[in-house]
Order: C-alpha cells, then structure tokens, then sequence
C-alpha cells in the first residue's frame, strides 16, 4: 500500500466505526476540496453510497461557483442534501472581530441544525495541518450541550481505540481526515479523479486555496492552473493554506474563542 491507500483505509475505517456507533450521523459539506474529499470517502466506505444525511449550513456568502457544485453533485452522487440557513449578523456576539464574527454566524447556524434534527454526530472535514488549534483535535471529539469544545480535556485515543459515545444531550464531533495534509488531499483527489470547483485553478495569475465566504475569502498569487501544477506549487511555498481568510488574520484568540463554541 502506498500513502493514499493507507490515509484511504484509515478514512474509511473511521467512518464505518461511526457509522455503527452513533444512531444519528450527517456529514458536513462545506463545498470545498476536503469536504468533497470526505464524500467521496464516504461513499467507497459504503458501496457507492452515502447513508446518513449530508448537511450544508449555509450563510447565503458562498461564491456562485460553489452553489452550481452543490446543485450538481448533490443529484450525481445522490446525497440527502439538508440545507440550514445561518442566522444574520445582528445575532452574533459583537465583541468578536469582524471576521471573525461573520465566521462565527456559521457556528449559530450549527447549532441551529443539531436542536431542528438531534444529531447525536457530525463528521467534518478538518485537518491537523490546516492550523494551529485544529492540530489539538481527536478523531472522535466530544462536544457540550450547546456545541462548545474543551480542548483541555480530551479523550485518550491510542491504537485506533476510539471513544465513540457521545456526552449525555450532546453530540461528538468526527474527523476521518484529520491526519491528512493539503497535498495529500490534492494528490487524492488527482488520483480519483474527483471533481472541482474551478476557483482552486490559477486565473490571471491568482487562485484560492481555501474557500469560504465571498466577503471574507481572498485569492492568493499562483500560476498553478492544473492539480499537478498545484501540488508541485505546495512543494515550495512557506505561505499558510488559510492565507486567503480574513479570520486568520485576527488574533490567534479569536479563532480559539469559536473553535471553543463550537465552530469547526
């Protein structure tokens, strides 16, 4: 087995292991490179198919690229698509950083999503390599009664032994991709040929490398108009993936104060 196999086999393993575990699953899909990643994934983990309700909490701030992705491929790879509308941004804490605070609509709308369906688990797609408070995760991550994460304390996960059940009226957070990197999530997607949404493609001497809200998410300078290209661009470059994110740009705290509530 080489790497991708090896990554693929833990992915799917992970996301049987919830499967079987816990009575109420969805999969968050961020239209993104690594949460389309996880769709596929899921659906080599159960024969073509995906079995538990794919939810994508929307702030109505996508690029129109993203929403013509989400309409064609929620039909393709015939997804239970559950679309949760994100409050507005009157209802956000007001001391958070405007960013930060844009971001954070998405957190409510989250929250939202659990009380209207009673998700006893949500499998998102972050990565430990994405940035600094995302490396302190478990692949299987406990979170409270309103969504809040303690990082201080954590279950133990050794040799794949997983606590897999959720605090009493809350909910756990999974992450089949958590020990994978951004060129391996490339590299993948190369590999299986999975589709894109054009944005990563270098137009005019600029691409995204992460995508989020169009008010809130820059392209980065590149030239790297193929995957290859991409990959070969990640190689050599010391420029951070989420350096297109405004949030990123804030205090470390902030982005610490959301994960803590509950952001992904």
């Amino acid at each position: 087995m080489d790497r991708l196999d090896d990554l693929e086999a833990q992915s799917v393993f992970i996301f049987r292991e919830a499967f079987g575990r816990l009575k109420r699953l969805a999969l968050l899909w961020s239209l993104g490179k690594d949460s389309n990643v996880m769709i596929w994934l899921a659906r080599k983990a159960f024969f073509g198919r995906v079995p538990f309700p794919v939810l994508h909490v929307d702030t109505g701030k996508k690029f129109p690229e993203m929403y013509a992705f989400r309409e064609r491929y929620a039909a393709e790879w015939s997804l239970d698509l559950k679309v949760e509308q994100c409050p507005p941004l009157e209802a956000i804490d007001p001391t958070l950083p405007p960013a930060a605070r844009s971001a954070a609509r998405k957190t409510e709308g989250l929250r939202l999503a659990l009380a209207k369906y009673g998700f006893d688990g949500l499998i998102a797609g972050i990565r430990r390599d994405e940035e600094p408070t995302r490396a302190k995760e478990r692949v299987f991550s406990p979170r409270g009664r309103e969504g809040e994460w303690d990082v201080a304390d954590q279950p133990p996960e050794f040799w794949d032994h997983f606590n897999a059940a959720p605090p009493v009226g809350a909910h756990l957070r999974i992450h089949p991709i958590l020990h994978w990197t951004e060129a391996d999530i490339w590299a993948y997607t190369k590999r299986e040929q999975i589709p894109i949404i054009p944005l990563y493609l270098a137009r005019a001497g600029k691409r995204y490398r992460s995508l989020g809200d169009t008010d809130i998410t820059l392209p980065v300078a590149s030239r790297a108009a193929t995957i290859d290209a991409i990959i070969s661009e990640l190689e050599a470059t010391k420029i951070p993936e989420r350096a297109g994110r405004a949030m990123d740009h804030k205090a470390e705290d902030a982005f610490e104060r959301l994960r803590r509530s509950g952001y992904l």
